[in-house]
């Protein structure tokens, strides 16, 4: 398993004590990704979006990953944060920017 499919430790720790929970929760966000017309990518990049505005920094990691897995480039990522500037702001923006940067950044040293 590559480094970043490893799930969190807190994302473990759940998934030891509520299994069952965990893959229903694994099942929904694939149930939901497939049940309309946005691609894989354009649909991470929209969650990656909410996780910017909901300033949840490992969401912001973790759809950070699953765009570039899908085919987003970095250009993409930014844009769609760059996007959310007159929505949410732009310190929350330069937050994310800077979450998400921590993947890339890591990526290009991969």
């Amino acid at each position: 398993m590559s480094e970043s499919n490893i799930p969190s430790r807190h994302y473990q720790e759940l998934a030891s004590l509520f299994p069952e929970a965990m893959a229903a929760l694994e099942n929904l966000g694939s149930t939901l990704r497939s049940s309309g017309p946005l691609d894989e990518k354009t649909s991470h990049l929209v969650q990656l979006a909410g996780a910017a505005a909901a300033q949840s920094e490992g969401s912001v990691h973790s759809h950070t990953r699953r765009a570039l897995e899908a085919g987003a480039t970095r250009e993409e990522i930014y844009h769609s944060l760059l996007l959310l500037v007159s929505t949410i702001g732009f310190p929350k923006v330069t937050a994310a920017f800077s979450w998400s940067k921590d993947v890339l950044d890591k990526q290009n040293k991969g």
